[in-house]
């Protein structure tokens, strides 16, 4: 096991980990401890690159600071990417060696269930360390936390709902949802629950029939999920997807969903607003995860009831953020990110 320091300007540590025996290739950045012990998931994909796989653990680790702030959370930002494909390349070895390498940085960092990882290997992850989160069996074991993820964007769309079309009931609304993973099924069941009408894309056939089956959904193929007249966007894949072309492109009145970094840069905030499309800003509106992921590595006894006290205050937070954004007339974005910013200097004070 190889754990090499690489530069990286404005955050406080990031590392290449690489082990030849398990095939192991991959990065654990730690953006900030100033709240506490960096806290965020491991995901799984197969990057293009190493340099590609550091770009979207920088972007995440940052995110991640800003989530567990705005959550109200004694943790700080980061984040852990492994360089393969998690229906090949995940074996018992990599990710006991993943745990080694979590296990090298004292508790600086805390890992959990992200994109292509499950339950199951956050078990294989903690034989090797205790600094692992979302696990299934133990007196805190936080379990799955796709569904409280979910259940935190549904609050954000029915926020958005109500700030944007006048009410949060949402049957009859359409919602376009992008990626049909653990939170983007999820957030599908509390929607049709809803009564909401429901457009989906996947990059996997099976799943969308899936979704047209279960909740009668229309399925689009790829990036057409943008060209799709909506209420509501909800992005729940990867980061990065609302550009200068892919926001023109957009119809719809709201984007609230749970991808990580949807903004491709900071003007775009700016380039949703000025079309009138109201942004529930990502670090909020997915919060949930990381909150019920919180009650673990903070031992919480009384677990159901803090997460849902978490979820009630990071809605209140969402609201606060929309209803400034309409009175300054800008981004909600921007207003969440001096919000976290206020945060992070009262701690520092």
């Amino acid at each position: 096991m190889v754990l090499t320091q690489i530069d990286a300007p404005g955050h406080e540590g990031v590392w290449r980990i690489e082990d030849t025996k398990s095939g192991l290739l991959g990065l654990i950045a730690i953006h900030s401890t100033q709240l506490g012990p960096a806290a965020g998931g491991v995901r799984m994909r197969p990057y293009d690159s190493v340099d590609d796989a550091l770009e979207d653990a920088l972007r995440l680790s940052q995110g991640m600071t800003l989530k567990n702030a705005a959550a109200g959370l004694p943790l700080g930002g980061g984040k852990a990417v492994i360089i393969g494909d998690p229906t090949r390349d995940k074996t018992p070895g990599l990710l006991q060696a993943f745990g080694r390498a979590v296990a090298r940085l004292d508790g600086r960092y805390w890992t959990a269930e992200d994109m292509g990882m499950t339950p199951s290997d956050m078990a294989e992850i903690a034989s090797e360390t205790r600094c692992v989160a979302g696990l299934e069996q133990g007196r805190h074991a936080s379990g799955d936390p796709s569904p409280v993820t979910a259940r935190g964007i549904f609050n954000a769309i029915r926020a958005v709902a109500r700030h944007r079309l006048g009410s949060d009931d949402l049957s009859g609304r359409t919602v376009s949802v992008q990626g049909l993973g653990n939170v983007g099924w999820n957030l599908c069941v509390f929607l049709h629950e809803q009564g909401a009408r429901l457009v989906v894309s996947d990059i996997d056939p099976a799943r969308t029939a899936r979704a047209e089956a279960e909740f009668d959904a229309r399925v689009v193929v790829g990036d057409a999920i943008f060209d799709v007249e909506a209420d509501i966007f909800a992005p729940c894949a990867i980061g990065g997807i609302l550009d200068a072309d892919r926001i023109d492109r957009l119809r719809v009145k709201a984007v609230a969903g749970g991808a990580n970094n949807q903004l491709a840069t900071a003007e775009d905030g700016h380039r949703l607003h000025r079309r009138g499309i109201l942004y529930a800003p990502d670090f909020v509106a997915n919060g949930g995860g990381i909150i019920n992921v919180a009650t673990e590595i903070l031992r919480i006894d009384a677990r159901e009831t803090w997460v849902a006290d978490k979820l009630a205050a990071l809605d209140a937070t969402m609201d606060r953020i929309l209803r400034a954004a309409k009175a300054r007339d800008v981004s909600p974005h921007h207003v969440a990110e001096a919000i976290v910013a206020d945060v992070l200097q009262q701690d520092a004070a």
